[in-house]
């Protein structure tokens, strides 16, 4: 990783606005090996993101959208089996035939097991890629990896792109703030939800990344000003953004690690992808 790399973390929507905008939490690694957090960047459009993404020409980040499929779900439907081709279908529905086919599938299956998972999803603690509501991710999917591809990035694992200087990963940001405050809730979209617990929780998290209490090894660097605006997001979006930030940092100092490098496992399904840290 050089000097000129861009960090970022992505807290995303797929369907962005001024209310709920794409978020960009970017940073470098100082000179005694924190994180610095540059500075935050807002998104309302899928269409501006992209074309930040296209811009940017050497960057690392960790996105909080999966990056690929169930690979029992993929089989069952008779998708393609080889991640670009499956991306292009994918790509090619319509929310409404991607809601569609996804009910249709868990109608048919008992309870307790209606959706298929990957197998990042135990580790990480996160949703299937196949949940349509709640959170949507199923449909971050489907907005989110096109413009990765468009921008010719690079998915270790996955996809190979047309430019090495690009590099995406998958984040989660509940995986890291489990580890750090527990499965105390530290954001709610709903203003009746945005508690004073949950503002504690959100600085007992800030100051936990603070002092670099968790297994990553990284300690966050924070201005006086970047601590009260992520503390004053009572939606969590410019928080999340920083634990992706965080995600996607160590991952850079794993490039070369074996396999598909970033920190990642040597072997992972590579229709289904994996989350960095998991």
């Amino acid at each position: 990783m050089s000097a000129a790399t861009l960090l970022f973390g992505c807290d995303f929507s797929c369907a962005p606005t001024v209310r709920k905008p794409i978020v960009i939490a970017s940073g470098r690694i100082g000179d005694g090996g924190e994180l610095v957090l540059a500075g935050l960047k807002r998104f309302t459009t899928l269409g501006a993101w992209a074309e930040w993404l296209r811009s940017e020409p050497v960057w690392i980040g960790g996105f909080d959208f999966p990056f690929g499929l169930p690979r029992e779900l993929v089989e069952h439907l008779r998708w393609p089996t080889e991640w670009s081709a499956l991306m292009a279908h994918y790509a090619s529905l319509s929310r409404a035939e991607i809601r569609a086919t996804f009910a249709a599938f868990c109608a048919a299956r008992p309870v307790g097991g209606k959706f298929a998972h990957r197998a990042t999803d135990a580790p990480a603690g996160s949703s299937t890629s196949m949940k349509w509501v709640n959170p949507p991710v199923a449909f971050m999917l489907h907005a989110g990896v096109p413009p990765l591809v468009a921008a010719g990035a690079h998915l270790p694992g996955l996809h190979a792109g047309s430019s090495k200087s690009r590099v995406a990963l998958e984040a989660y940001p509940g995986l890291l703030a489990r580890e750090l405050i527990g499965r105390r809730s530290y954001k709610s979209d709903e203003r009746v939800k945005q508690t004073p617990e949950r503002l504690m929780a959100r600085s007992d998290l800030l100051a936990a990344l603070e002092a670099g209490t968790t297994r990553l090894g990284l300690r966050l660097a924070l201005g006086g000003e970047q601590r009260l605006e992520l503390l004053a997001d009572a939606r969590g979006d410019h928080i999340d953004a920083v634990l992706c930030l965080v995600q996607a940092a160590w991952s850079a100092q794993r490039a070369s690690t074996p396999g598909p490098g970033y920190g990642l496992p040597e072997q992972f399904d590579p229709i289904e992808g994996w989350i960095v840290t998991a």
